[in-house]
């Protein structure tokens, strides 16, 4: 399955529609402007293997890109957008990128990739006005060429041969530098059948061309960028939000009479906290299926977002690197709440301890998945590769989630490994305190992580984004350790809250952890030094 066979069948109905403007990109079009691209790729001297990335907002001529790339043998590199210059440049040079394609709305970052990119042999650049010809069609960023005349003189004709290209993605980066996963290419014709994604996501959720699915989050993540490829290929409507908006998010959802989406928790969140008037004021009846993953979801949040959107919610556990897969209906989820769901779609579950032994049920260990082959490479990074796999068996890899199988085989996930905290001995698993704190009506959004601890090894911190009503201070910190204290053992309760604006959050949900705690224990360390400091003179006064 791919555009083409719906552009034969309903070239008019559109395939990709940009919320902010209501521009469309027909299947027609989709089909013909990524064959075009194909050929322009192949013309430029392009082959099967190489490297392609995408600089961009949430705009339909992603797709088009994405399909070029898939019909041509191509990895596909889609970059993040946030980052700061240095950055981007470093993953376009190390994911090998001869090709890059960017939005003019992202101009001033395009322009200083030029020097720091010497790789890249071929820019080119379209702007929101390019494709519908607008009088005011913007000049291309110093360095590139236009996205739209370099179509214009590329042949409209499909190659005969069009292999299965991949995305190569790049970690969201939450524990160090970002990591480019490559998946090994399969040969196959993209004419032969659906991609493994395709095949295993849209019986699963009931793709087809009856599709209408919301996309509220950037496209050069794993899950929005491969669900919008599925429903492409379905012949379906993916409906792309320029970013996620509580309410707004309803509306879409009303207004294109919405049929399928995905979502993180933080965002079911945000629109539980909006005003009950607000949230009755939409027709949500269209919604058949509402898919959340890329982060674990409090029960509570989950029980409330049932309640009011029904038994719609879908949820599943995986990740960019693709290596495994557990799935659970919201049938399942109230009968084992928490849980992520079973394997056996995409590889089997196994839960291993630090020197890679099955652990029996309800015993907390490694999360691994055994598949016939290694799915994944880092790429240029054989060590983080040869991490990711199991001692004694290379086809078995981790992410480095932890958790636990029950005796019915699913899986529930306790944290990050990287991220437990062990003060004193005890191993404490922040998602557990975030998840408790999440809710309260004061907190906006909530990070929890281990700070250097001269006695105890490390101590639980939190750091809070309180809502705009709520006042930081010593009062707020008080009611909030007390509501935990009330909820949780009393070694998770943190020793201290800290206030921010701002948390390092991605825009699939996940926390940015590093930075945060490599700040965090810096200051840590200092005020032990300077205690260190301020309490020599008096041991020396003292003698």
């Amino acid at each position: 399955m791919y555009p083409g066979v719906h552009a034969s069948t309903h070239p008019g109905k559109p395939a990709v529609i940009a919320a902010r403007t209501g521009e469309s990109l027909s299947y027609a079009e989709l089909e013909e402007r990524s064959v075009r691209l194909a050929n322009l790729l192949r013309d430029a001297g392009l082959r099967p293997g190489d490297h392609l990335a995408l600089l961009s907002d949430n705009d339909p001529r992603c797709l088009e890109v994405y399909w070029a790339a898939m019909r041509s043998g191509l990895y596909l590199t889609a970059v993040n957008s946030h980052l700061t210059t240095d950055e981007t440049a470093y993953v376009v040079q190390d994911c090998g990128a001869t090709v890059l394609i960017v939005s003019e709305t992202l101009a001033d970052l395009a322009a200083a990739l030029v020097p720091r990119t010497p790789g890249v042999k071929l820019r080119l650049a379209y702007g929101h006005s390019d494709a519908r010809g607008h009088a005011d069609r913007p000049t291309p960023p110093d360095g590139y060429a236009s996205y739209e005349k370099a179509l214009a003189g590329a042949s409209p004709v499909a190659p005969a041969r069009q292999p299965r290209g991949a995305d190569m993605l790049y970690s969201s980066g939450t524990t160090g530098r970002p990591k480019g996963i490559q998946p090994a290419l399969s040969g196959e014709d993209i004419t032969e059948g659906p991609a493994i994604f395709t095949a295993i996501f849209a019986p699963l959720y009931g793709f087809d061309t009856s599709t209408v699915y919301l996309s509220p989050a950037p496209l050069y993540h794993a899950a929005p960028l491969r669900f919008c490829g599925v429903i492409t290929a379905t012949g379906g409507t993916a409906v792309l939000m320029d970013s996620f908006d509580a309410e707004e998010c309803l509306a879409l959802i009303e207004r294109y009479g919405v049929t399928h989406g995905q979502w993180v928790p933080t965002m079911f969140v945000r629109m539980l906290k909006l005003p009950e008037k607000t949230r009755q004021r939409y027709d949500l009846t269209s919604l058949r299926v509402a898919i959340h993953a890329a982060a674990p979801c409090p029960t509570e949040v989950k029980h409330r977002m049932l309640e009011w959107w029904g038994p719609v919610l879908h949820e599943y556990y995986s990740s960019t690197e693709g290596n495994g897969l557990t799935v659970i209906t919201p049938q399942e989820w109230l009968r084992k709440p928490g849980s992520v769901g079973r394997s056996g779609l995409l590889g089997d579950l196994r839960v291993c301890d630090e020197e890679g032994a099955v652990l029996p049920p309800g015993t907390t260990g490694t999360v691994y998945f055994a598949r016939d082959e290694p799915p994944f490479a880092y790429h240029n990074d054989p060590e983080h590769t040869a991490e990711a796999r199991h001692p004694e068996h290379p086809n078995w890899t981790t992410t480095g989630d932890i958790g636990h199988v029950d005796e019915d085989g699913y899986l529930f996930l306790t944290d990050r490994k990287a991220f437990t905290i062990i003060s004193g001995g005890v191993n404490i698993y922040p998602q557990e305190i975030e998840n408790c704190l999440a809710l309260h009506p004061r907190v906006a959004d909530v990070a929890v992580v281990g700070v250097h601890d001269a006695e105890m090894g490390e101590s639980v911190r939190a750091v809070v984004r309180p809502e705009p009503d709520s006042v930081p201070g010593p009062e707020l910190e008080r009611e909030l350790l007390a509501y935990v204290r009330e909820r949780m053992a009393h070694h998770k309760v943190p020793r201290a809250v800290e206030f921010t604006d701002t948390l390092p959050r991605t825009p699939t949900g996940k926390l940015a952890k590093g930075a945060l705690r490599e700040r965090l224990n810096r200051a840590a360390l200092e005020a032990e030094r300077e205690a260190a400091r301020k309490a020599a003179p008096e041991a020396e006064e003292a003698v």
